[in-house]
This record gives structure tokens, C-alpha cells and sequence, in this order.
């Protein structure tokens, strides 16, 4: 691999604002450096997914990497050190949004897959810069991986150059109270559903929530509240909407996460509805992606045979990986918890390195990923099963 080639391509990468359903420059960048460094194939989606292919000299398998181009925004009143589109490399580390989150995945991915010797290689690479992950984690995979139905997959989000088997999901809960209005001179002619809510919100605190060994606890917090009317002009509101974030453990299904709201005791004189919410978001194409926003947790056993393999990948670059799990939602989501592929995550930086102000990678991280990839793809691409 050309090092300096790859440093200045993740720069040019952070360089560029890419919001959920905005990623359209960073997605062209990404199709012009794939061209550049010799991909066998290379389009973009529908969606908005770039899509390259590397072929083997001989068949095989096929092994998709994905890292997503989209990114989170800069939160107001929380400054920067660093210009957050800058790129600027401080003390050896490259300072942006998205540069953890995952845009140096990103680009590892596709030098890695470029710089393979194909001669060697049993099988096709495929990697995907997939869009609107933030939003809706694993939907834009979805295509990609029923169009090409890889063996395996890798998810370039960040493990500290650990292999990832396993992780949370999410589940976004809207839960709605409904009241009868009034004029707030007197109150006691209507039912007040912020009231109502307050009671729920108190008996939410109370549900006791599983635990895995691997994943850690599972997750339930509240994101935010809304009455209606709003403003609400001498009158009691009559609805009122909670959003509750809730992080999921292996098994868990949309069934069981509302039953344990809709079940608590003291609550059956309030109108309480509760339901998964559904995300709508635009990609930066025009197509629309529409699901339900219940994306399931996962977890392979540290004996699978693509997880030793990958394990073994990333030792034989020089990396001191060990296993371990996400504590967030990533597109293994989909690819794991959907569809069943076996899937590890791989990738520079730590988790907390993501949605933080002063993002930043080191370089020395980003260029030990890229080689980690490499390590993965001929792990499993390159020797015989055991």
C-alpha cells in the first residue's frame, strides 16, 4: 500500500461534509480513488452506495467490507480546537467529523482490497461505502448484500483493532398518551396526558432490564417528550409522545420490548399506546428508504469459523487483537441480525471516539486497520478452512 496515498485520501474524505442523506461528494471521492487504484468494478447504487469489486485469480468465497459515508453533525455551542473539516494533522493524529466514525475505515478498506495480491486470492473482495447508516442502521446494506450475497461481511466500525463478534441493537419506542382537552381555567373537565405520560415515564424507570456477559446491560432511556397542542394556549393537552432509546441483547424481540412498557401494573386507567417508530429518510439520489426501527443485536461464538479466521487475520498483520463486542448499533445489524451472515466488526479507533467534539484518528491506527484488512481478506480468502 502507498501510506501516504491513504493518509491523504482519508483527509480528503473528512474534508468533506457528509450528513445522512448528503454523502453524495464523499461517495463520488470514493468511486474516483476505487477507479484510480485499479478495481475490478466499480457503480453506485441506488441508494447512493459505492461499490467496488476485486477479483481473485482463482474462485471462492466473497467477502464484503462496509464502512458508511455518512456522518453526524457538529453539535452547536460545543467548539472545536481543530476545524472540524480541516483535516489537520496534530501530533500524529488526523482531527474531523467522521474521521473515527468511520471514514478511516473507509478508506482502509479500499487500499487494503486495492493493494491485494490477486494471484493469491481465492474469491472476490467487495467493498461498500454504504449511506445513511446514522439513521438507519443496515438498510442501505440490505441491497448490496441481496445483490452480491456475500459469505461473509466485515463492519469497519471502530474496535481498537480488536475483532468484534457481536453486538447491541437498537430500537427507537414511541409511546403516546392520550387525554381529553379542556380549558385550562378548569382543568378537572379534561384529562392532562402530560400527567398521564408522567405516570408512565415513573413506571418506565422501574422495568428491570436483561443483562448479557458479552454485551453488557441493555439500555432504556428517554430521548424526548413532546405535548400536543403545542403551545399549548389555555388548554390542557389532550396527547402527549415519549421517545425512549432502547438498546437491545441478543433474542430480544419488538414484541417483548413493548410488552414490558405496556405491561407494568398502575397503569391500566391511562390511555397508553406504544409501538416501534418507522424512519423515512431521502438518500442524496432521491431514492427513499423507509423500515422499522428495530435493528437486532448479534453475537457468533468465538469457535465460528469465520471469527477465528478473521482473529487470525488481524494477529498475522502485527495486531494484538483479542475478541470483543459493540456496545452500539452498526449494519451488522442487518447483515448478522437480519439476513444470518457470519459477520465481524474490525476497525481503527475506540467507540468513544465517535460522535465527540475534536474527532480525531491516529495515523498509526488508520495504517495498522488498513493492514488488519488485508490480514482478514487473505485469512479468508487465501488458506484452506480448518
Amino acid at each position: 500500500m502507498d501510506i501516504e496515498q491513504l493518509i491523504e485520501f482519508t483527509q480528503a474524505l473528512v474534508q468533506l461534509p457528509s450528513l445522512s442523506g448528503q454523502e453524495g461528494e464523499a461517495a463520488r471521492r470514493v468511486e474516483s480513488e476505487m477507479r484510480s487504484l485499479g478495481f475490478d468494478q466499480v457503480y453506485t447504487d441506488e441508494n447512493g452506495s459505492v461499490i467496488g469489486i476485486v477479483e481473485g485469480a482463482q474462485p471462492g468465497k466473497t467477502i464484503l467490507l462496509d464502512a458508511h459515508t455518512d456522518t453526524v453533525g457538529i453539535s452547536p455551542g460545543a467548539p472545536w480546537a481543530h476545524d472540524p473539516f480541516g483535516a489537520q494533522v496534530v501530533d500524529n493524529a488526523l482531527y474531523g467529523r467522521g474521521a473515527a466514525d468511520m471514514k478511516g475505515a473507509l478508506a482502509g478498506m479500499v487500499h487494503a482490497a486495492a493493494a491485494l495480491d490477486r494471484r493469491r486470492l481465492c474469491g472476490r473482495v467487495i467493498v461498500s461505502a454504504s449511506t445513511l447508516e446514522e439513521v438507519l442502521e443496515g438498510v442501505a446494506l440490505r441491497p448490496i448484500v441481496e445483490k452480491h450475497h456475500p459469505d461473509f461481511v466485515v463492519i469497519g466500525e471502530a474496535t481498537d483493532l480488536n475483532i468484534a463478534r457481536g453486538g447491541r441493537g437498537r430500537a427507537e419506542v414511541h409511546l403516546e398518551t392520550v387525554g381529553r382537552p379542556a380549558h385550562s381555567s378548569s382543568p378537572q373537565l379534561g384529562r392532562n396526558a402530560v400527567l398521564d405520560m408522567m405516570r408512565v415515564i415513573a413506571a418506565v424507570e422501574t422495568v428491570e432490564l436483561p443483562t448479557h456477559p458479552v454485551m453488557g446491560p441493555a439500555i432504556l432511556a428517554l430521548t424526548d417528550i413532546i405535548s400536543d397542542p403545542y403551545p399549548g394556549h389555555s388548554v390542557i393537552p389532550s396527547m402527549c409522545k415519549a421517545t425512549y432509546d432502547r438498546r437491545l441483547l441478543p433474542g430480544e424481540t419488538p414484541e417483548g420490548v413493548l410488552a414490558a412498557i405496556t405491561g407494568l401494573p398502575g397503569l391500566a386507567d391511562i390511555d397508553l399506546r406504544a409501538h416501534i417508530a418507522v424512519g423515512e429518510y431521502n438518500a442524496y439520489t432521491g431514492a427513499t428508504l423507509r423500515a422499522d426501527k428495530f435493528f437486532p443485536a448479534w453475537l457468533l461464538p468465538e469457535e465460528e469459523w469465520f471469527v477465528r479466521r478473521a482473529l487470525h487475520g488481524a494477529q498475522s498483520a502485527g495486531l494484538a487483537a483479542e475478541f470483543s463486542a459493540y456496545r452500539f448499533c452498526t449494519n451488522a445489524a442487518y447483515s448478522a441480525g437480519v439476513a444470518g451472515l457470519p459477520t465481524v466488526g474490525f476497525g481503527p479507533a475506540k467507540e468513544s471516539d465517535a460522535h465527540v467534539v475534536d474527532e480525531r484518528l491516529q495515523l498509526a491506527d488508520l495504517i495498522a486497520a488498513a493492514r488488519g484488512y488485508q490480514g482478514i481478506i487473505e485469512a479468508v480468502l487465501g488458506a484452506s478452512e480448518e
